[in-house]
């Protein structure tokens, strides 16, 4: 199958842990560009991290092979290390926690392992320059903007 190339940039940004936040992406085929952005009132960064993943995937109306390049290491690690561990033990951490966002991380667990998308995850490193992570965080911050205008 031929799989259209995108790349991905997500960032979530929130003002107070916990507080307002926002989370921002920005979609990159070849022919198109699409930002995404939203917020809440209440959240944390970490969870706004994830929504910007989670509302990217959820945007791609075909199969694509996915760049997704993310600032966040929770993000990352959660992905690429943590998650096959807390499946195996009933979304619990190592020390029998339960997993934080564990509705998140199921959600994104769904949407990355359906078998749709190829993705590969690169970090990059935050406010560093990097035009796509800027523009994910200009959007994320939008979000926010948008959750206070909700009050």
């Amino acid at each position: 199958m031929n799989l259209n190339p995108i790349d991905i940039y997500t960032d979530g940004a929130c003002k107070g842990n916990p507080g307002p936040g926002g989370w921002g992406a920005l979609l990159k085929s070849a022919d198109a560009q699409k930002e995404l952005f939203g917020g809440e009132l209440g959240t944390t960064n970490n969870r706004m991290e994830m929504m910007a993943v989670i509302e990217a995937l959820a945007a791609l109306k075909r199969p694509c092979k996915i760049t997704l390049h993310v600032d966040s290491q929770y993000v990352l690690k959660g992905m690429t290390e943590w998650l096959p561990g807390w499946k195996a033990r009933g979304w619990k951490t190592a020390t029998k926690a339960p997993v934080k966002n564990v509705d998140l991380w199921q959600r994104l667990d769904a949407l990355v392992n359906s078998g749709t998308h190829q993705i590969e995850w690169r970090w990059v490193r935050g406010h560093n320059g990097d035009p796509g992570n800027e523009r994910a965080d200009q959007l994320a911050n939008q979000g926010v903007t948008l959750a206070l205008g909700r009050r």
